[in-house]
């Protein structure tokens, strides 16, 4: 079966059929392909970064925090297409994190493009949408966090690997485990027709706190992601930072896919382009970001997925905040184990609390950082 007819939600005659929604099959001995994923000995386990010290602070953004009981509740992740044809988004601007990663569609449909991961905790977004599948990278940037996840489901051999490799994660309450709860709901206006048939792939909108509410199984509140700075003056851009008032983060050949951030001073944060204007949301909003972190990760294709090689590996990032940038070099272990961050002179990395973008691009790509 072709990718794209698996993961559209159409209408047919008798019922609702949501493609990806594939029900996950039992357990059963799992081929190779399948296996956990291991870390290799050539790159050491990171260590997680400690809890730091000091008033409360919430765990995903590093902002203080009045009362810690505020932070006990799980984070929310949800799948948001990213493709020209399903803008406008919703909700993505209350999100303490959001991922960048591949999309997934073969680039002979004029898909290729990014997926958004926009990740929920200290603020909750009333409505967030489109909602789509999950994809394997998803464990590994989203099992520290010991996320629930919205979305409409998976291919079946994903659905398999998240069985396997994802125990930290709630990823089964999709739009058809949850029907009739509230966690979902369509918006009228996104759905669309085509050779006759309804279609729901823009359509779907999951609902952040309503959908936290179906389990119990993780109640806990996530563990700091990012290594934030006690003070400004620790922050490594002002330490150390070079110009970065533009940055350019190329996801195709020649910088002809670009995704782009230019710094405001007024607001002392990064306004988000898309290769085809300004990321602007469904209600107006311009989305917006205090940093912009950029890992540089082997992309390929496998059992029709994409993926970032990032368990147990290691690469380049960019850190982009107030107007500079630093560089340095990630490791990741496995899977629930943290980025940790180096920089070039053997330093740890100190971001800004803040929101924060990650874009991960294919290794060896060339980010531009200018004024």
């Amino acid at each position: 079966m072709k990718s794209v007819s698996r993961r559209a939600l159409i209408i047919g005659a008798a019922a609702l059929a949501v493609a990806g929604c594939t029900t996950p099959p039992a357990p059963t001995s799992a081929p190779a392909a399948l296996a956990p994923v291991q870390v290799t000995s050539a790159t050491p386990e990171p260590e997680q970064p400690p809890t730091p010290a000091g008033p409360p602070v919430w765990p995903l953004t590093g902002l203080p925090l009045k009362d810690p009981a505020q932070a006990a509740h799980a984070a929310i992740a949800v799948k948001v297409p990213d493709n020209r044809n399903e803008h406008p988004q919703s909700g993505i601007d209350k999100a303490d994190i959001v991922f960048v990663e591949l999309d997934g569609y073969p680039a002979a449909i004029g898909q290729s493009g990014t997926r958004l991961v926009p990740v929920f905790h200290s603020a909750m977004a009333p409505d967030v949408g489109p909602v789509r599948s999950i994809r394997p990278v998803d464990v590994a940037l989203l099992s520290p966090i010991h996320a629930i996840i919205g979305n409409t489901g998976g291919a079946r051999w994903t659905l398999n690997y998240f069985a396997q490799n994802a125990p930290a994660l709630t990823y089964d309450l999709s739009y058809m485990k949850t029907k009739g709860t509230g966690a979902y709901g369509i918006d009228s206006s996104r759905v669309y027709t085509l050779r006759g048939h309804k279609y729901y792939d823009h359509a779907v909108i999951c609902h952040p706190e309503i959908l936290a509410k179906q389990t119990s199984q993780t109640t806990a509140p996530p563990v700091p992601y990012f290594p934030f700075a006690a003070s400004p003056d620790e922050v490594s851009t002002t330490v150390a930072g070079k110009p970065a008032k533009h940055v350019a983060v190329p996801w195709k050949k020649g910088h002809s896919y670009d995704m782009t951030y230019d710094y405001d001073k007024k607001s002392g944060r990064y306004l988000r382009s898309m290769p085809w204007g300004k990321h602007v949301l469904k209600d107006g909003t311009r989305v917006a970001t205090d940093n912009v972190l950029v890992i540089l990760a082997n992309q390929h294709f496998a059992h029709h997925e994409p993926f970032h090689d990032i368990t147990g590996k290691s690469g380049t990032f960019y850190y982009a905040h107030g107007g500079a940038y630093v560089t340095g070099t990630w490791s990741k272990g496995d899977p629930e184990t943290p980025f940790v961050f180096t920089l070039a002179d053997g330093s740890p990395l100190q971001m800004a609390p803040g929101k924060t973008f990650v874009e991960l691009p294919n290794v060896g790509a060339k980010v531009v950082f200018s004024g």
